[in-house]
């Protein structure tokens, strides 16, 4: 073999350890992403299939619900989300250290954390009318803010737990898990909306009602897989530890959470502002949808 054809070999050999590299990386990708891709789409799936079926039930019902759900539930699980990337962070780091035992203990500082962080927002909801009366939104809108608001309250303590829970076992490489349930918990949805909303006539009650106990199946799914056994080193059972300590996680959560928070009320501004055109229910109808 002269020279030349030693190089054309090599080369040859190079690319095809390059292409066996690509794609043994690309599979250990998608392994990760595709999960969170079936996450997100089902999160935001709730919303816009609970956004269709209350356009059946009335403009001001989907205007309203549009309202609550950009300005205090969107604040809400901004909030939320940035306060469980702080989850994500110390149950990754601890994995990655070995440190599996202290899992757990995160977990449950963020659940105390978390919780009394959407305690402390809980009036948001309850005084949603005169909330959105002060913002100088039309008044049929803030009278009807009132009873739909008060439906959110059990969905943002799903958030707690789904969200921290999420990071938990992402952060272990349990993802999968995650997004399979995300996708049971939608395909419920669904169904449940159009048997409530459709079938029963509930209306507005219907639909909120979908999107509770939807939402709530899913978190049953995440603690049963958590507590039941399935992550046997890292779940360690409830502990006292959890009280210790707090102000490190508490900082690190709020940083977190007022960045995300800060990030989504770019599009809530839109829908706010929309309240103060002149034909304001259908504004915001548009603006929701689109």
């Amino acid at each position: 073999m002269d020279k030349k054809q030693l190089e054309e070999r090599l080369i040859a050999e190079e690319e095809d350890d390059l292409k066996k590299r690509v794609w043994n990386e690309s599979k250990r990708i998608c392994k990760i992403a595709i999960p969170s891709i079936m996450t997100r789409v089902a999160s935001f799936g709730m919303v816009v299939v609970t956004q269709s079926f209350l356009g059946h039930i009335g403009d001001v019902e989907l205007a309203t619900y549009a309202l609550i759900q950009s300005i205090f539930v969107r604040f809400m699980h901004g909030i939320l989300m940035g306060m469980s990337s702080a989850t994500e962070t110390l149950c990754g780091q601890a994995f990655g250290a070995g440190h599996q035992n202290m899992m757990a203990i995160y977990l449950q500082r963020s659940w105390i954390v978390d919780g009394i962080t959407a305690t402390l927002m809980v009036p948001l909801f309850i005084f949603a009318t005169p909330i959105i009366r002060f913002l100088g939104q039309e008044e049929e809108l803030a009278v009807k803010a009132g009873p739909i608001s008060l439906w959110f309250i059990p969905t943002i303590y799903s958030f707690v737990v789904s969200m921290t829970t999420s990071m938990f076992l992402q952060a272990q490489l349990k993802n999968l898990i995650v997004g399979w349930l995300s996708m049971a918990s939608f395909v419920i949805h669904v169904f449940l909306s159009w048997v409530f909303v459709i079938r029963f006539k509930w209306g507005v009650n219907g639909a909120m009602a979908a999107v509770n106990m939807s939402g709530w199946i899913m978190v049953v799914g995440q603690l049963v897989y958590v507590i039941g056994g399935w992550c046997p080193n890292t779940w360690t059972g409830f502990s006292n530890a959890a009280f210790l300590d707090m102000f490190s996680i508490l900082k690190l959560s709020i940083s977190s959470g007022v960045m995300i928070c800060l990030e989504l009320w770019y599009y809530s501004i839109l829908v706010l502002m929309a309240g103060y055109t002149k034909n304001a229910t259908v504004a915001i109808d548009a603006f929701s949808i689109w």
